[in-house]
C-alpha cells in the first residue's frame, strides 16, 4: 500500500509544509512559492479533510486519486475533504507562483453555503482535468482571495466571517461558470473506485434512502457497487486512505454538524434524517468523534 500523509487541520497543514503558524484555523490562503516539495514527500498519496482551491501559473506534476492532472499555466484546480492528492515532481520555493485555498468545512457552518457547496460538482472526484483560465478570469479570481485574505488576517467578529463566506461563494459562483464553459459537455470517462462511491453515498444522503434493518450501510453500498463489502472497503482504502465505513462516518459528521447549527431540527430528527433508527446511537456516535453530545454542540458553537 502507498504512503498516505493524513492532515485534519490547517495548523497540521502548515506544519506539514514547514510554514508559520496560520492566522485562521478555519482558512488558510498559502503562497505557492512559499512551498518546497521535497523528494521524500513525492509520490505519497495526502489525503486532508480541508476543501482546496488552488492556482498555479506555471506547469507542475500533480495526481489526483488515480489520474494525472492536465495543469498547465494559469491553472484551477479542486479538492475536496478525504480525497488523495500526490505530488509528482519536487518543487524549490520561490520556483513556482499562484495560491492555495484551504477551508475547513466548520468555517460554513451557519452559513447556507453548508448544504450549497455539494452542488459544485468540481470537487467531486469524477473532476480529472484543472480548469485553464484567462487573464480576466485568474484577475478576478487573485482580487477574491486578496478580500478573503484581508479579512481573515485580522480579528474576526461575525460580520468579517460573513464577509469570508460571501467573498468565498462568489469565487465558487465564478469558478462554476468557468467550469461549466469549459467541460459541461463532456462525460467523465474510467470512472475509479473512489469517483462510483463516491456518487452512491452523496445519492444516498441527498435522497434519505431507507436501508433496511436487516441491512448495513457497508453492504448496502457495496451491493450497489456488486463487490464484496470487505474488497470494496479494501479498494477505498488503497486509494483514499479511508475505509467504506470510515467514508460514511465522515460523511455522516459533516452533514450532522450542518443541521445541528443550520436547521432547528431536533436532535431525533437529525437522527432519523441521517439513517439513524435510534437516537442514542446517533448521540453516542456524535459523541465519540466530537467529544460533546449534538445538543451541547449545537449550545456551544
Amino acid at each position: 500500500m502507498s504512503t498516505i500523509l493524513q492532515i485534519n487541520s490547517i495548523s497540521e497543514l502548515h506544519k506539514a509544509l514547514n510554514l508559520e503558524e496560520p492566522k485562521h484555523s478555519l482558512i488558510t490562503i498559502i503562497n505557492v512559492c512559499d512551498v518546497e516539495i521535497k523528494q521524500e514527500i513525492i509520490d505519497v498519496k495526502v489525503v486532508t479533510n480541508l476543501y482546496c482551491i488552488a492556482v498555479k501559473d506555471v506547469p507542475c506534476g500533480l495526481k489526483y486519486g488515480r489520474t494525472n492532472y492536465d495543469y498547465e499555466n494559469g491553472s484551477l484546480i479542486f479538492t475536496a475533504p478525504y480525497q488523495a492528492l500526490i505530488a509528482t515532481e519536487t518543487q524549490e520555493k520561490n520556483e513556482k507562483q499562484g495560491w492555495l485555498l484551504f477551508f475547513h468545512p466548520d468555517l460554513l457552518m451557519k452559513f447556507s453555503l453548508a448544504e450549497k457547496i455539494n452542488q459544485y460538482n468540481f470537487f467531486g472526484y469524477s473532476t480529472n482535468e484543472a480548469l485553464h483560465l484567462t487573464k480576466d478570469e485568474r484577475n478576478t479570481l487573485n482580487n477574491l482571495i486578496s478580500n478573503i485574505r484581508a479579512e481573515f488576517t485580522q480579528t474576526i467578529d461575525h460580520h468579517g466571517k460573513s464577509l469570508i463566506i460571501s467573498n468565498l461563494e462568489l469565487l465558487l459562483n465564478y469558478s462554476k461558470r468557468y467550469y461549466d464553459r469549459q467541460f459541461s459537455t463532456r462525460s467523465p470517462e474510467n470512472k475509479s473506485i473512489a469517483v462510483k462511491f463516491e456518487g452512491i453515498l452523496n445519492a444516498y444522503f441527498e435522497k434519505s434512502v431507507t436501508v433496511g434493518e436487516e441491512l448495513s450501510l457497508n453492504e448496502y453500498f457495496s451491493g450497489k457497487m456488486n463487490l464484496s463489502s470487505n474488497y470494496l472497503s479494501d479498494l477505498l482504502k488503497k486509494e483514499t486512505g479511508y475505509s467504506t465505513k470510515e467514508h460514511i462516518n465522515n460523511i455522516v459528521l459533516k452533514r450532522a454538524k450542518n443541521k445541528l447549527l443550520g436547521t432547528n431540527d431536533s436532535v431525533r430528527e437529525i437522527a432519523f434524517s441521517l439513517g439513524y433508527n435510534y437516537p442514542h446511537y446517533f448521540t453516542r456516535f456524535f459523541k465519540s468523534k466530537i467529544g460533546m453530545t449534538p445538543s451541547k454542540y449545537r449550545n456551544v458553537s
